[in-house]
This record gives structure tokens, C-alpha cells and sequence, in this order.
């Protein structure tokens, strides 16, 4: 760290990324996958339905910590995690290339969209992911390549990185392929066979065990639900087809995730850097004595290639969502500071203003969406539309972020919503994305059991068990933006005695509503929903 410390230009990059990162988290409403996230920090497991126990850790950590319940602090931990991933990537392109490659990598890495939202700002998986993906390639590159001695002889450190890899795991089920790609750089790398005769190898493959009886534990009490999730129901109903065009997308969609100044760069490195390392693997001589450049760059591809190459082969015949893929750029931006580097070195105008140039235009682009979420810039209408707005809210895809705090001073404000919230045994809803909104807004003020009644209910089967609420009453809240909101009402009816509209909640941008939740009171569960 007193490396990091000692070099401005790495403190003003981070400290300047860290408060832009900062007034988004503040501005930004939660989206409903972090409202759920939080819904795990107050159910606290040993694993979840949908992903490892870290998670909950790091969206609850702020507010533990503060007791407050707003988008700023379920984020505070992703904040800190971030920046301590970013410390870690700039000490390993260190440790493996110089100074210079260490801060073009800190730029480019803070300055790749993508992985400020993703990884440095929204409350993911993805964030604690990052991060020990992060410390155990820094443990990698100072296993592997130590201070002293020419000859590779096995460490101690062997152990924490198995340690390390099992908190991945623990975070995200992406961990099992970054712990494959170290045994893919061992196996095929004669230097470091001795690994597989050491006992520390031994002693960090107990670690990584050990770290994976929480979820283990969990699964073998829930039916193996969550690699079942994942393995099987997450892809059931879709094509199987084969697609080039499915993973032409994919390869798109994340040159365009990561910005095309950035993303081109990245996937052609990448290739290039793959295509190098074709003759080590024909030539027998080349095999056993390679460069060291070449090896460090072979450490890097190996981490990232698996699970680049799975995503892209998911891709050809599923549904991939931007940010599965991500992982595997993050170690590669090692790889495009050491190629911009040399680039600096022939032409240092222009890497200068392709970092500037990026840097303003991003930073501009993202202040302006800000304001747009937050004050409905461009909305029509609303009281500070820019020349009158363009978009009307029902067409708006931001108006699928919630402000919170609106939503829970609907019901603050109102003591007739607050009396039946108190009378009432549980809240439910049509979709868990809803019920994670109304979690965050309602346990603050009301520790009430908040679900959801539908064929998709993800970790609310598992934290509730409505059988207790038979013959109890309820409250039954929806939003205008389910389509079927009067069929969903009548879907509900046979299973209460009554159900009656009681209250609407706006939720406003501009002074004008662009969202609304229907309350209604549920009286008396007669069975259990399906």
C-alpha cells in the first residue's frame, strides 16, 4: 500500500474516481436487483437462492453501520471494495510490469464505465467478486514471480491463494473459473509444476474447502436449489440453438459496455496477446523456456480467457447479460496499460488525449443521465425538462429505478397506510423485484415480513413460510408498470376473504408522477399462494 501511497499520480486517480463514484452512488436510486441485495443483509444465511452469502455482507455493511437504509449507504461497501480492487490491480501490473503500465492501467481501469457501475458503484455480487479476483491475482504475480531467486520453489503463499479464491466463490460462482485458470497457468507452465507437489498446495486447496461450506451447508439443506438455479432453470424455455450471431452480440455489447475507445482495444490486445502465445505451445523449446513477458502475460489470459470463452459459448444459444462477462476484461486492462504504455512511447499526444478525450466525454455523458434520473431532464413533462423534454415517462426505461425515500414517506406521511402496516402480518406482492423495493422502504420504519405471491419468488420461498399467516390479513401493493395489474388482483382474490383498494402512493421526478403504487388491504388468508 505505502506504494500506492507514495505515487501521486495513482492517489489523485483514485481519490478522484472514488468522490465521482461517490455523487453518483448518492444521486442514483437503487435498482431492484440491489434492493434485493439488501433483502439478503437483514435474512442473514449461510448462502442464498441466487448467489453466495458475501454479498449480504457487503450491501448491509453501511447500514450496520449507520443505521440508515437509502442507496448511498447499501453501497458504502461496494465503494470501499472497489477502490481496494483498484489498489490491487495497480500493485500487480507493479509487480509484473513497471510503474508507467501501473498507472495506464489505474486510468484505464477508472475510466471504463462498465466497471465503475458494475463493479465500484451498484451493490452486486459482482463488487466482492472484483475484489478477491483482484487479491488473488496480486497473490499470483508475488507467488510467481518473488524478489528473490531465479528458481520457482513453492510458498506459503500458495495457501492464501486458495483462501483467495474461495472468497471469489463465496461472492460469485464466477470464483470456480478464476481458480481454474490458476491451475490452467500451473499445468501449463513447466516452471511452476512443483506446485503440484507442494504442500502448500495442499494446504490452500484445504482453505478453499473450508471457504465453501457455507454454501455447501446451505445447498444440501435446500435441495442443491442454487446450482440448480443457475445450471438449469435460469436457461429453461430458451433456444438451444448454436448462434454466431449470438456471440457476435455478445462481443458487442461489451465493446460497447466498456466504451469503444476502451473496448476495441481491449478485445483486440486480448486476441493479440492469445495469438502470441500460439508458438510457445508448438515449438517443444519454446514450451519449456519462454520469456518472462510472455509468462506474466500467459498468467494474465489464463485467469481471464476461461471465462470469457464460456460466456461467449452461453451467449451463441442464451440470454448473457452485460456484466457476466466482465470479469474476464478486468486482469486483461493489465494487458492494454502495458500495450498503451508503449504506445505512450512513440505517440504520448495522442494516448494523452485518447485518456482525456474519454475521460471528459464520460464523465459529461454520466452527469447528464444523472441529472435526467434524478430531475427528469428530458422527460415530457417535467418542471426542469430541457426544451420542453423528449421522452414521456411511460416510455422512460429509468423510471424502473425507485426513489426510496418517496415510497417510504408515502407511508410515513400517511397514519391511516402506517395503522394497517401495524395491523397487518405481512406485505406481498405480484414480482420480486416490487417486494425488494418495498422491503428497503418499509423495514425502517415497519420490521414487517415482506414477499412476493408468484411462480417466481426467488429467496422469499425460503424466508417465509406464509403458512404461518393463515387467517391473518396482509397488505397487497403493485405498481403501474405491471401491464396486469387488474388480472393480478383477481388472481389473488381466492385465496383472502376480501381485498379492497386502500391508497395510492406517486412516486414523482420533475413534479410529475412517473410511477405509482396501488395499496390494498387483504383481509383474512384463506390458503397459500399457488
Amino acid at each position: 500500500m505505502t506504494k500506492i501511497l507514495s505515487d501521486r499520480i495513482a492517489v489523485y486517480l483514485l481519490i478522484g474516481g472514488l468522490l465521482f463514484r461517490i455523487i453518483i452512488a448518492l444521486g442514483l436510486y437503487p435498482g431492484y436487483d440491489e434492493a434485493y441485495y439488501y433483502v439478503y443483509s437483514h435474512n442473514l444465511d449461510w448462502s442464498y437462492f441466487d448467489h453466495p452469502p458475501i454479498v449480504a455482507i457487503s450491501t448491509g455493511f453501511g447500514t450496520w453501520i449507520t443505521g440508515l437504509v437509502n442507496q448511498f449507504t447499501i453501497r458504502f461497501g461496494t465503494l470501499l471494495l472497489y477502490t481496494g480492487s483498484l489498489c490491487l490491480l495497480y500493485l500487480t501490473a507493479l509487480k509484473l510490469f513497471s510503474l508507467p503500465v501501473a498507472r495506464m492501467t489505474l486510468a484505464i481501469a477508472t475510466l471504463i464505465p462498465i466497471y465503475g457501475i458494475v463493479f465500484g458503484i451498484l451493490s452486486q455480487p459482482d463488487s466482492p467478486l472484483i475484489f478477491f479476483w483482484s487479491l488473488t491475482v496480486y497473490l499470483a504475480a508475488q507467488e510467481f514471480w518473488p524478489i528473490r531467486g531465479k528458481n520457482y520453489h513453492p510458498s506459503y503463499r500458495l495457501a492464501y491463494i486458495g483462501l483467495a479464491v474461495g472468497l471469489a466463490v463465496l461472492s460469485k460462482y464466477h470464483g470456480f473459473i478464476l481458480g481454474f485458470g490458476l491451475v490452467l497457468f500451473c499445468l501449463t507452465t513447466p516452471r511452476y509444476w512443483p506446485v503440484f507437489r507442494s504442500p502448500w498446495l495442499g494446504l490452500g486447496f484445504i482453505l478453499f474447502l473450508i471457504t465453501l461450506l457455507p454454501i455447501i451447508y446451505w445447498n444440501i439443506n435446500h435441495d442443491w436449489i442454487s446450482f440448480r438455479f443457475h445450471l438449469e432453470d435460469r436457461f429453461s424455455g430458451e433456444p438451444k440453438n448454436f448462434n454466431i450471431l449470438g456471440i457476435l452480440s455478445v462481443v458487442g455489447i461489451s465493446i460497447a459496455t466498456m466504451f469503444p475507445p476502451f473496448g476495441l482495444p481491449m478485445w483486440w490486445v486480448k486476441f493479440k496477446s492469445f495469438c502470441e502465445q500460439i508458438p510457445n505451445f508448438i515449438s517443444k523449446k519454446r514450451f519449456f523456456h519462454r520469456e518472462e513477458e510472455s509468462l506474466k502475460k500467459w498468467l494474465i489470459l489464463s485467469v481471464s480467457l476461461p471465462l470469457i470463452l464460456g460466456m461467449l459459448y452461453v451467449g451463441a444459444s442464451h440470454y448473457l447479460a452485460p456484466s457476466w462477462i466482465l470479469p474476464g476484461f478486468w486482469s486483461c486492462t493489465i494487458l492494454l496499460g502495458e500495450k498503451a504504455n508503449t504506445w505512450q512511447q512513440s505517440s504520448r499526444i495522442w494516448v494523452k488525449r485518447w485518456l482525456w478525450g474519454s475521460g471528459i466525454f464520460l464523465v459529461t455523458v454520466l452527469s447528464i443521465a444523472m441529472l435526467h434520473v434524478t430531475f427528469g431532464t428530458f422527460q415530457k413533462p417535467s418542471q426542469y425538462a430541457i426544451f420542453g423534454g423528449i421522452i414521456a415517462p411511460e416510455q422512460d426505461p429509468s423510471r424502473e429505478i425507485v426513489d426510496i425515500d418517496q415510497l417510504r414517506q408515502g407511508f410515513a406521511n400517511s397514519p391511516e397506510l402506517l395503522a394497517l402496516l401495524k395491523d397487518s402480518s405481512f406485505v406481498f406482492t405480484h414480482s420480486f423485484y416490487v417486494t425488494a423495493w418495498l422491503d428497503m422502504a418499509l423495514y425502517p420504519l415497519v420490521p414487517i415480513p415482506v414477499t412476493c405471491f408468484n411462480n417466481d419468488q426467488r429467496g422469499y420461498q425460503i424466508w417465509f413460510n406464509p403458512q404461518e399467516w393463515i387467517g391473518k390479513n396482509g397488505l397487497l401493493i403493485t405498481t403501474n408498470s405491471s401491464l396486469e395489474r387488474p388480472e393480478i388482483i383477481d388472481r389473488y382474490r381466492p385465496y383472502f376473504q376480501d381485498i379492497t383498494k386502500v391508497a395510492v402512493i406517486p412516486i414523482k421526478r420533475g413534479g410529475v408522477a412517473i410511477e405509482q403504487f396501488h395499496v390494498y388491504q387483504a383481509k383474512g388468508l384463506i390458503k397459500t399462494y399457488p
